[in-house]
């Protein structure tokens, strides 16, 4: 939410074809870091949430939770396209994109633990991932970013 507020102060600032330019770089970028075309590290937090949070209830254990891994504050960062999607709700996406893209990480971040807690029981879903994270993170950014680029023009 703070993102797409001040992303409304941004995008009232700035000419749109400034923003759309400067995001298109990015786009380009983040593409080429997760093909491995680049290396270039993202910023990230990395620690993890300590166990201490939970403690705290269902509830107030998991909203804390929820909230610190779903921005960031506590986290390790794989990828950079978190890092796109704030951008773009910064630079180009209107507030209530911004609240499909918060549920849409919602539900991909679900999708994710669900496929890797229901594969099987002897870690063999790591082993999966990492034989094939190129092929996955490719595929990953190039949707998200014809996502992006679809959602602007329409």
């Amino acid at each position: 939410m703070v993102a797409a507020a001040f992303g409304g102060v941004v995008q009232s600032v700035l000419p749109t074809a400034v923003r759309l330019a400067l995001l298109g770089v990015l786009a380009v970028i983040v593409l080429l870091r997760e093909t491995g075309l680049i290396t270039l590290r993202v910023p990230e937090n990395a620690r993890l949430v300590p166990e201490h949070v939970l403690h705290r209830g269902r509830v107030l254990g998991g909203i804390q939770f929820g909230f610190e891994m779903g921005t960031g504050m506590r986290t390790y960062s794989p990828s950079s396209l978190p890092h796109l999607v704030l951008l773009a709700l910064l630079l180009a996406v209107p507030f209530p994109g911004a609240l499909a893209a918060g549920a849409g990480f919602a539900l991909a971040r679900w999708i994710m633990a669900a496929a890797s807690v229901t594969h099987s029981d002897d870690g063999s879903w790591s082993f999966l991932w990492d034989d094939n994270k190129r092929l996955l993170a490719a595929a990953t950014a190039a949707s998200a970013v014809a996502s992006l680029a679809l959602g602007l023009l329409a």
